[in-house]
């Protein structure tokens, strides 16, 4: 019985959870940091633990209100995950030299779409667009 009301409890924090917002500059740091030790890795299970920990926090990052065209932002994550889950699939078959190829498309990836959540230049707000 005590089981049970354990999962309950469990059950129930974890759905009181799921409605809180992401905090996308946090999620977007312990990424950029998951990313960092991908590709620092010397070691598989090393590699293995970075990519799947980034992989799950870019997850939560499409959950997260985007101000600025949302739209494109989901698509850079959805862009950003394919590239980590084939560094992923690539590393485990071919070695972790080979992973290196997606992980850099990762970071062009990461540029590219960041530009869309930079702040207004003095000039773009003296002026607007």
């Amino acid at each position: 019985m005590k089981y049970c009301y354990f999962v309950i409890i469990i059950l129930l924090s974890t759905l009181s959870n799921a409605s809180e917002p992401v905090d996308l500059e946090l999620n977007m740091k312990n990424t950029g940091l998951a990313y960092k030790k991908a590709v620092q890795a010397t070691q598989l299970t090393d590699f293995n633990a970075a990519i799947d920990e980034f992989i799950n926090l870019v997850e939560v990052s499409k959950t997260a209100k985007f101000y600025q065209e949302p739209e494109k932002s989901v698509q850079g994550l959805d862009k950003v995950l394919s590239q980590a889950k084939l560094a992923k699939k690539v590393a485990n078959e071919q070695g972790l030299a080979a992973a290196k190829v997606p992980l850099k498309s990762i970071d062009n990836l990461r540029k590219k779409y960041h530009k869309l959540h930079e702040p207004p230049g003095f000039f773009e707000l003296l002026f607007g667009k």
